[in-house]
């Protein structure tokens, strides 16, 4: 369980991790920031986990099993928080956590579909039990639509061109694994510097599928309104849509003081120690 959440320590020194408090990590996924938290707020603390991959759910069970009853883990997405939270008395938390970025364990794993770096099939779903998949997506959608997302969730310039390059491929057959759809948009896009020309469609696809965008708008409101008064809320995102999005949600709510007035970002020891890092940007609310 070779496990190095990101911005550990700048997490905990925003939340404040004390006793008798409640926390709520809406993406708990390895269970990294958790256990930390946790074992610094102990005694009379409690925390509400949450995660769509039942896989990362088994390891922080493991990892959280310390804690006992104090610790309570939930498989369904952070959007669904608010009733889980009413549920098991997790109203007026005293800190909440979002960790937006996807863990190795998902890109380690070529059953999964989230790379190109192996071949798998394009699936790309942290919750494999339910919704659509890339592959679903990528045959499916019209140029139109995949031009859309890839400019749009990929920032991808050459988006156009790649959904025209991957409609001619599926009229031969239909494209199932990461590789054959890297080496169609390789076909149109050549590599410019150390960046693999499918990495934003990839990127794209993988938004799509989780709506991990929509899934966080509608999130917001729903955890700035389980915190306590001072209670703090922290989000670490991993691209500019998402860092956005949280940035105009924070600055737009008047019953939010903007804690992180530059975004945090990870040490460059972080980052040697830890390449995942090099993306990650940290901010922070408190509640008025």
């Amino acid at each position: 369980m070779d496990h190095i959440p990101v911005l550990l320590e700048e997490v905990s020194d925003y939340l404040k991790p004390e006793p008798n408090k409640l926390f709520i990590d809406g993406t708990v996924g390895l269970g990294g920031h958790a256990y930390a938290l946790m074992s610094r707020a102990l005694p009379g603390s409690r925390l509400l986990g949450i995660d769509r991959d039942d896989s990362n759910l088994a390891i922080a069970k493991e990892r959280l099993a310390s804690f006992g009853e104090s610790v309570v883990l939930v498989h369904d997405s952070y959007a669904n928080v608010k009733k889980y939270a009413y549920d098991l008395g997790f109203t007026s938390a005293g800190a909440i956590l979002l960790d937006l970025g996807f863990s190795s364990v998902h890109v380690d794993d070529p059953l999964r579909g989230f790379s190109f770096a192996s071949d798998g099939p394009l699936d790309m779903r942290y919750d494999r039990s339910r919704g659509l998949t890339a592959e679903t997506i990528i045959n499916d959608w019209t140029i139109e639509e995949l031009a859309r997302i890839f400019r749009q969730f990929g920032e991808e310039l050459q988006a156009q061109r790649i959904a025209v390059a991957i409609a001619r491929a599926r009229e031969e057959h239909r494209i199932s694994t990461t590789v054959e759809l890297a080496k169609v948009i390789e076909s149109v896009v050549k590599r410019h510097g150390k960046i693999h020309p499918a990495t934003k469609v990839f990127q794209a696809l993988r938004i799509a599928v989780n709506d991990e965008l929509g899934e966080l708008a509608r999130a917001l409101p729903d955890l700035v309104d389980l915190l306590a008064p001072d209670g703090r809320i922290a989000i670490i995102t991993f691209h500019s849509l998402e860092d956005r999005l949280v940035k105009r949600f924070f600055n737009a709510r008047n019953d939010l003081q903007v804690l992180t007035k530059r975004v945090v970002v990870a040490s460059q020891e972080e980052v040697r120690k830890n390449r995942r890092a090099r993306s990650a940007k940290l901010r922070v609310a408190s509640r008025l």
